[in-house]
């Protein structure tokens, strides 16, 4: 069975070379890399990662917690995380918490303190005080994605101004009545995303001096049924039907859109529809939206959580924390058919 001095041999490189390139560290070069990898491949060599784990302290898996995995958001960032980790060499393992608080400190107080996770990234949740110490203090990186946590890195996007933007965009079309569509209770509860959409929206509407009719702000699930049955109550039953809609999510944009159409409505020649997403339902649909990129989110907190991982065990123990990156992840805002000037009064 060849031994990874034969794979150092046939690769011509040094035994901590290919010790690293097989093992999904960062420092080697994409080339060095190749080489070792093929020369691994040649001989039959597979590495043991037991063996690099009881070796290096890790274990080459890093947990991703996500409050749901079916919904489109969710699923896009898990595809990003699982494809840069894969490439580095390392497991992931996925929880999906759901509702359940008792998961989640499952996760935090018993996977964790039984080592088998060397880093953790948290997906649009809020962890108490006491689980970010608790993280901390065992030197588990931790990374999240939604919103920042204290002492944790974080990717994110700016929700309030981003909403501020879709809805000033309307406003410029010469929109007056704009409705938006939030979420429900239930979805406010970690980084109140809706919320924050919400004020942005609000933000918007004060600054142009516009009023907001209570009937022009109605709640959704953030799918695309959810925001089908609100849409239809809101077009259905305001004493003043709105000439455009915000809606938090394209999800929830793409459900008013079919509910438009059931009253006999065109988008936007009737009424203009905003989203704020990046869904590839966007395309389909015509939907001006704001595409926020979470599959590449989940790339940079994968990319993150390594690099942190690699500064934590390269550090001596006593050593200061070095201070978590903070991202404001970019954005592009996408203009398509979907809006438009209001109709003209008849």
């Amino acid at each position: 069975m060849p031994g990874i001095k034969e794979v150092a041999d046939r690769a011509g490189l040094s035994v901590a070379t290919v010790s690293r390139a097989l093992g999904g560290k960062a420092n080697v070069s994409p080339k060095s890399r190749e080489r070792a990898r093929r020369a691994a491949q040649e001989l039959g060599f597979v590495p043991s990662y037991h063996a690099a784990s009881l070796a290096s302290g890790r274990n080459y898996n890093i947990g991703l917690v996500v409050p749901y995995v079916q919904r489109w958001y969710f699923a896009s960032v898990l595809e990003g995380v699982s494809e840069t980790l894969l490439d580095a060499g390392y497991d992931l393992t996925l929880y999906n918490v759901g509702e359940q608080t008792e998961r989640r400190n499952s996760v935090l107080n018993d996977f964790l303190l039984r080592k088998r996770l060397d880093a953790v990234i948290a997906v649009a949740l809020v962890l108490s005080e006491a689980e970010i110490m608790q993280l901390l203090a065992v030197r588990r990186p931790l990374v999240a994605i939604g919103g920042a946590l204290p002492g944790a890195a974080s990717i994110r996007i700016d929700d309030a101004r981003l909403a501020r933007l879709v809805t000033e965009h309307l406003i410029r079309l010469g929109h007056t009545r704009i409705a938006h569509m939030t979420g429900d209770t239930e979805l406010n509860r970690d980084f109140k995303l809706p919320g924050i959409r919400l004020s942005g929206y609000q933000a918007a509407m004060a600054a142009a001096g516009l009023p907001v009719h209570p009937d022009w702000q109605v709640a959704a699930d953030f799918t695309i049924q959810g925001a089908y049955r609100a849409a239809k109550r809101l077009l259905g039953t305001a004493s003043e039907r709105p000439t455009a809609v915000f809606a938090a999510s394209d999800e929830m944009a793409v459900g008013t859109i079919l509910a438009a159409r059931d009253f006999g409505l065109q988008v936007p020649r009737d009424i203009s529809v905003v989203g704020l997403d990046g869904h590839e339902l966007g395309e389909a649909f015509g939907l001006t939206t704001i595409d926020q990129n979470p599959r590449g989110q989940g790339k940079l907190a994968a990319t993150t959580a390594l690099e942190l991982l690699d500064t934590a065990w390269n550090s001596d123990a006593d050593a200061a924390p070095i201070p978590a990156p903070d991202y404001e992840y970019p954005t592009d805002f996408v203009i398509r058919t979907s809006t438009a000037i209001p109709p003209t009064k008849p």
